[in-house]
């Protein structure tokens, strides 16, 4: 394969910094337990509850394991956002 023909996005193993947003609140001591993400609580413009976290995760199957526990606790996803750039 030629240089010009490969892949210079992300991959699956690249680190990266997300911002997650979820449906509801959670509290801080839940950091642990998402991969040491910042946790910040606010409330959408028709005054929902939201979540945000924003961490540097060491791979995709580590957002992969965040997403994961997010969904264990019944969190509807809001979004998910890549904030490094690639």
């Amino acid at each position: 394969m030629s240089q010009r023909n490969r892949w210079k996005g992300i991959k699956l193993e690249t680190p990266a910094t997300y911002r997650i947003r979820v449906q509801g609140h959670i509290g801080d001591n839940w950091s642990d337990n998402l991969e040491g993400m910042v946790i910040t609580r606010a409330f959408s413009a028709n005054k929902q509850p939201i979540t945000i976290l924003v961490g540097h995760l060491a791979d995709q199957e580590t957002l992969s394991q965040v997403l994961n526990t997010l969904y264990d606790l019944h969190l509807p996803l809001l979004s998910a956002e890549n904030l490094s750039g690639q």
